[in-house]
């Protein structure tokens, strides 16, 4: 267990992204997970970085909680009848996030596109909201937030939101001290 999250929601891409690190790093994370004993909460999809990362916690041992939409099912998208996945099939992308901020107990971003942004936005402006109190981090592989990191401290600069809300955020190299600042902020 990390330090009392049991549950982690993650988002990441459903495509590999062009640097090999990020489906390297994405499976091993998949594999540390298991290895810690927290359960994989995503979107329940098979391929990309999604695919990369479940397969390694699956190949560890571990246990995925899948949510995935029905058009994706249709169009093939999800590892539905796997050992070690446990997956729920939901009507639409809203159903989707919400079962899945409902069982994680924290969040991490890992590379990804627009969707990846638009469900780290999402949950963390729920909880900026104070709609729930779990924590929200970006693991940030070969510098892949950087960009990011910098527009958030712009847009604190230029009034748009407050120091607070950005320094709440957990940004981390590696998945040790994505887990421990994570679990840090769950406990506080």
């Amino acid at each position: 267990m990390a330090g009392g999250i049991t549950r982690l929601g993650v988002f990441l891409g459903s495509s590999e992204g062009t640097d090999p690190r990020f489906a390297v790093s994405a499976y091993e994370v998949g594999r540390g997970l298991a290895g810690r004993g927290v359960e994989l909460v995503y979107g329940g999809g098979g391929s990309g970085l999604m695919g990369r990362l479940s397969q390694g916690v699956l190949d560890a041992g571990g246990h995925v909680y899948g949510v995935i939409p029905r058009f994706m099912v249709e169009r093939e998208w999800g590892r539905l009848h796997e050992a070690g996945v446990e997956m729920h099939v939901v009507d639409t992308m809203h159903q989707r996030k919400a079962r899945m901020a409902e069982r994680a107990q924290a969040f991490l971003a890992l590379p990804g596109g627009l969707g990846t942004l638009e469900e780290l936005f999402e949950v963390w402006t729920w909880q900026t909201l104070a709609l729930h109190a779990k924590p929200v981090g970006l693991l940030n592989t070969a510098a892949y937030w950087d960009p990011l990191v910098a527009m958030l401290h712009r847009v604190v600069d230029n009034g748009f939101m407050a120091r607070a809300t950005v320094d709440g955020l957990v940004v981390a190299e590696d998945l040790d001290d994505a887990l421990d600042g994570l679990a840090a902020r769950l406990r506080s």
